[in-house]
């Protein structure tokens, strides 16, 4: 049986879907996991109207799920940034939103902060967290 992944993401503020589409698939590939593995899909709530999420997310059957800089601050994470932190609030959002979409019983990370740059130079975020089901 395969694993059942969370994803967590962080993008720069207009990054279009083929960016993140490439970033997610590089992750992946990284664990030769394939996109019916995602049960989760997360990110900052700063990102819950960014278009290129929303239309990415839509395009895999995804719902977003968004957490508060408030709610990804306190988790333990291997790549903190002082750069996300003051941009964000929390210096964490693809690796804490990640293991917290993997819930209670989630985790480890199994890619940290995998990130692309796309030839317009947006930023995308990918981690991504074991879903360890009872």
């Amino acid at each position: 049986m395969k694993d059942r992944l969370a994803l967590g993401l962080g993008c720069d503020r207009g990054t279009p879907a083929a960016t993140l589409e490439r970033a997610v698939a590089e992750a992946l590939a990284i664990l030769d996991a394939e996109p019916a593995q995602v049960a989760a899909v997360a990110s900052i709530d700063l990102k819950a109207d960014e278009v290129g999420l929303a239309d990415w997310a839509a395009y895999h059957g995804w719902q977003p799920i968004f957490f508060s800089a408030a709610q990804l601050a306190p988790v333990q994470v291997p790549n903190p940034s002082e750069t996300v932190r003051r941009h964000t609030g929390t210096p964490s959002v693809s690796e804490a939103a990640a293991l917290l979409a993997a819930g209670r019983k989630g985790g480890p990370l199994l890619v940290e902060k995998h990130k692309v740059r796309d030839s317009q130079g947006k930023h995308a975020t990918v981690s991504i967290a074991r879903i360890i089901d009872d």
